[in-house]
């Protein structure tokens, strides 16, 4: 197994004082009391000599022993409350300290009898900074991909195209979310669009806008021109949403004074 030097020499020791004359490990059973069986005889790491027999170590014993090592130790955590560690907690750092130092996820998973390689991925801690290298790998393998034309220096003209593109995004009603290098797929049909962001200020044009399209409706079913009248119908419909959606963004913007409570206040609550 791929384990840091400081694990391997904590198994080495747990190895040396449970190891037989043979060199051997020897069998002992188990009872799992989660499962209320008992387990084959295996070759128990936690296991001790007790009236001439080899047994394994209860897990109210391990409890027991770790709860007086933390508190020997004095360790604490960031609130400077002592530490509280449970058996399992040490399956987990096990797994992390593999993992990182590069046991293969499923390799791991056959060590821990995981049917499920999610569940071993699960035990594994994920630090910012692994996070963070992680990521520029996964960058630096993407761009070995592409061709290296694609990362030169773009020139004034391109720079220029490119900061052109937000100037075009900005629309009568707000700012257009479309991606750089691509036209409008409606046609500049802002109501309808998707992407559009209405602008606040413009509330009482998409209200003129609607007031418009419910005259336009009622002249085109006077009419009879019902195709006119499904197209308008479909954009009442949308600029209702993007009404509904500046309304939306009002609420959650608005800051709810609640006061500071008096102690009559807390005492009438309290009973």
């Amino acid at each position: 197994m791929v384990v840091s030097p400081e694990l391997a020499d904590v198994l080495s020791a747990i190895v040396s004082r449970v190891r037989e004359a043979s060199g051997a490990i020897p069998l002992v059973p188990f009872y799992d009391g989660l499962e209320k069986i008992w387990l084959p005889p295996t070759p128990l790491l936690f296991q001790w000599s007790s009236g001439g027999q080899r047994r394994a170590v209860s897990s109210k014993t391990i409890r027991k022993a770790l709860n007086e090592t933390l508190q020997a130790a004095g360790l604490t955590d960031v609130a400077g409350q002592p530490l509280n560690y449970q058996p399992h907690d040490f399956r987990r750092i096990f797994t992390t300290e593999a993992i990182m130092n590069g046991m293969p996820p499923h390799i791991a998973q056959l060590i821990l009898g995981h049917k499920n390689i999610n569940t071993t991925m699960g035990y594994k801690a994920v630090y910012p900074e692994e996070a963070i290298n992680g990521h520029r790998a996964f960058i630096a393998r993407r761009r070995a991909l592409r061709p290296s034309e694609e990362y030169r220096t773009p020139t004034d003209a391109e720079w220029e195209e490119f900061l052109g593109h937000f100037a075009r995004r900005k629309v009568a009603l707000g700012d257009c979310g479309r991606a750089y290098g691509t036209t409008c797929q409606h046609e500049h049909s802002c109501v309808r669009c998707p992407v559009l962001r209405v602008d606040p200020g413009q509330r009482p044009r998409l209200e003129e806008i609607r007031g418009n399209l419910h005259e336009r409706i009622t002249e085109a079913e006077h009419e009879g021109w019902l195709g006119e009248a499904e197209g308008l119908r479909v954009s009442l419909a949308a600029t209702e949403s993007k009404l509904a959606q500046l309304d939306d963004r009002r609420r959650r913007a608005t800051t709810i004074n609640l006061g500071i409570p008096t102690f009559g206040e807390i005492a009438a609550r309290a009973t």
